[in-house]
């Protein structure tokens, strides 16, 4: 529990150094018992297991009624709000949820190189997979998508099914098509 806060604080904090731009900030939170860990940075493991301990004993019958625990770090939810309409992501239209994840994406792969830091000041670059993310993207977003997936210093794999969704990438990515008789390098930087 204490581990998904510090993530959760890490993925804040990278989201908050972002610029404003194609792809908007979201609010993060967690509901359940992890609420208290992500409020309160001075809980410890042994508070935890004591909190944790005291609601399994008190909901013993309870649960044991249902067949299930009904209370534990199992029960906790992300919560994610898109930041500049203050709606739940969930009430979010398509386009906006598919941006604010995108982005999402970016600020963890960016908390991900700052972790890995080192003193020398050298970190992990990212690797990120991302399947059929420029589909549904006008073409600014998608340009800016690569700008961003350039600058992240590691590498990152798309996939399409559309050449021309790639064609803002230019000369700084290499293309593969895939087709039933093998793979072949169409373009390299």
């Amino acid at each position: 529990m204490i581990n998904r806060a510090h993530v959760l604080a890490a993925l804040k904090a990278s989201i908050e150094t972002r610029p404003e731009g194609h792809f908007p900030k979201a609010g993060l939170g967690l509901t359940g018992p992890e609420a208290s860990v992500a409020a309160n940075a001075e809980a410890t493991l042994e508070t935890l297991a004591f909190d944790l301990r005291a609601a399994l004993m008190e909901g013993r019958r309870r649960d044991m009624g249902a067949g299930r625990t009904l209370s534990g770090p199992h029960r906790a939810d992300l919560t994610v709000i898109h930041v500049p309409t203050g709606a739940p992501a969930r009430e979010a239209s398509t386009g906006q949820q598919k941006a604010l994840l995108i982005g999402l994406i970016l600020a963890s792969a960016s908390a991900l190189s700052a972790a890995s830091k080192s003193a020398d000041g050298q970190g992990a670059a990212p690797l990120l997979l991302l399947d059929e993310a420029a589909a549904h993207l006008d073409a600014d977003r998608r340009a800016a998508l690569f700008d961003e997936l350039c600058a992240t210093g590691g590498q990152a794999w798309l996939h399409g099914t559309e050449s021309f969704l790639f064609e803002a990438f230019g000369d700084r990515a290499c293309r593969v098509e895939v087709s039933e008789g093998g793979a072949t390098m169409v373009a390299t930087p």
